[in-house]
């Protein structure tokens, strides 16, 4: 990919601004919809849960999210898809069911062992730094917390057997990677990740 190819990806799903952004955005919303909705009954967040969604573009996975749990926070480097989350969520937002912050995958702003479960959709191949960012995960979630990784098979360096690699030296468990077909002639196969944050010793 060269760099001006780069950069629109960057401008268009990576940190979404300007018309780019704008474009990115509905794109995600419509051509990842069924993909986030699959991932949520996946995480199957209960609603004594709370989930940390990273990267949630447009919020449709935080949606449906909110839904399900008792409390989402979802955070993304883009003020601008973090906009587009607070309208279309603004329900949730205004329960107090979701919280949306600036914020990556490296970087989340939130305390040790905070979150039930981790989400991320198609974004894991745009993490400029994917140990630290799998470092970071693991630290927010409780022990016996949840991830949940799916993204683009096409789009996911080194595949699935590299991402599950880098999972279990973050110190992660129960390290499981499968594929799904989302529906529609335009889909492209999605590669899925589930793994857990080892339970502390001497706890059940």
């Amino acid at each position: 990919m060269g760099r001006i190819a780069r950069w629109a990806a960057a401008r268009a799903f990576g940190r979404p601004s300007g018309l780019l952004g704008r474009f990115g955005g509905r794109l995600m919303a419509r051509g990842n919809a069924a993909t986030e909705r699959h991932a949520v009954l996946l995480a199957a967040p209960t609603e004594r849960d709370t989930v940390l969604v990273v990267g949630p573009g447009p919020g449709v996975g935080l949606e449906a999210a909110a839904r399900r749990s008792a409390r989402v926070i979802g955070i993304d480097p883009s003020p601008a898809m973090l906009a587009a989350a607070r309208r279309r969520c603004a329900g949730a937002v205004a329960r107090g069911r979701l919280r949306l912050a600036a914020g990556t995958a490296d970087s989340t702003g939130l305390p040790d062992g905070s979150v039930d479960i981790v989400m991320a959709v198609n974004n894991v191949q745009l993490w400029p730094d994917v140990p630290a960012a799998l470092g970071e995960l693991r630290r927010v979630l409780r022990p016996g917390g949840r991830i949940l990784l799916c993204t683009h098979l096409k789009w996911l360096p080194g595949g699935l057997p590299t991402l599950a690699d880098s999972v279990q030296v973050a110190g992660f468990e129960s390290v499981r990677t499968w594929t799904w077909e989302p529906p529609g002639r335009m889909a492209s196969t999605a590669a899925l990740l589930s793994a857990a944050r080892p339970r502390d010793r001497g706890r059940s």
